[in-house]
């Protein structure tokens, strides 16, 4: 894909005017009320002791409606309480892996905790351990279309509420400090929502966001997993608007717009799953300090391994372990 989306000066002044759904923080709260109160007390394992430098927990924990997700945490081992912590989560269709997967931020001295998504985890990778236990009506292939006729029973719905209640879980935790959230694409997007519906975040790295501008990517973007609600509407003609509102309760944008710790964005600027446009959608809605690398001959990639030194130094800046 060539510079066709929008040149860089015009992406900083782009600011969509969305509907908001009048009970966003209504729903939102009331979510994660509701998990909470189904929530019971986490588990955690050792594993991995091969790693002799590093401490592995296998974390099990409450998300939505009181299902149970795995997580990891790492940490360096003999690194003591209170430690600053990066949580991690994942991109579409990828599980936890395993743990020498997510060793970059554990070698830079911090704690890292990372989510397996509900549901997926066997499209690549390593894979993942967690179910999605709640059923859905009919659906295109893939994530993002399940339950997508209401709010209610909508994939990122849960997804969304699972990420909170990891932070919730590692907040209660004494080995964990101060919290920083991170993903790429889908993990991007999650990040994004935990750092507006989380309380105790000082920091965020959403790279390549996806779930943003959700109308427009939609009707822009032909790649997966826009594409699959671009086919479910082909068929489904009669829910555009009904699809749409569902959609809007998880717009990236508005969770941005709530969200107040400094953030570190990365955008390819020839990327063509997660417009550009969209990306600097959510970017420009963000609440606290912002910034954003441009990467103009990057697709879906973004900065790829180099971006990781940017994020280090940004980090460094706001909590260093």
């Amino acid at each position: 894909m060539a510079l066709v989306d929008m040149p860089l000066p015009d992406l900083f002044e782009y600011r969509p005017l969305l509907r908001i759904p009048a009970d966003f923080d209504t729903f939102w709260g009331r979510t994660l009320a509701e998990a909470r109160d189904a929530a019971s007390e986490p588990e955690l394992r050792a594993a991995a002791p091969h790693l002799r430098g590093v401490e592995v927990i296998d974390l099990r924990y409450t998300g939505f409606g009181g299902h149970p997700i795995a997580a990891w945490l790492l940490r360096p081992r003999g690194a003591g309480d209170n430690l600053p912590t990066v949580v991690g989560f994942n991109g579409y269709g990828g599980g936890r892996g395993l743990p020498h997967e997510h060793l970059p931020w554990v070698a830079a001295g911090y704690g890292y905790a990372f989510m397996d998504t509900r549901g997926q985890g066997a499209w690549w990778g390593a894979g993942g351990v967690t179910g999605d236990p709640v059923g859905h009506g009919a659906s295109a292939p893939g994530f993002a279309t399940r339950g997508i006729e209401t709010p209610a029973d909508y994939y990122y719905r849960r997804v969304y509420t699972d990420a909170v209640r990891l932070i919730d879980t590692l907040t209660a935790l004494p080995q964990v400090g101060a919290l920083a959230v991170t993903g790429v694409s889908q993990g991007g997007g999650i990040a994004i929502a935990a750092a507006g519906l989380a309380d105790g975040i000082v920091a965020a790295m959403p790279d390549v966001p996806f779930g943003c501008h959700w109308r427009h990517s939609v009707e822009h973007s032909d790649e997966d997993p826009y594409a699959e609600v671009k086919r479910y509407l082909a068929v489904h003609t009669d829910r555009v608007d009904q699809v749409f509102d569902t959609l809007s309760y998880v717009d990236a944008v508005h969770f941005a717009a709530r969200a107040t710790a400094p953030s570190l964005f990365s955008v390819g600027l020839m990327d063509t799953v997660c417009l550009p446009s969209s990306v600097f959608a959510a970017f420009n809605a963000w609440a606290g300090p912002h910034q954003i690398e441009p990467y103009p001959f990057a697709g879906h990639e973004g900065g790829g391994p180099g971006h990781f030194n940017k994020q280090l130094d940004f980090l460094s800046k706001v909590v260093t372990p």
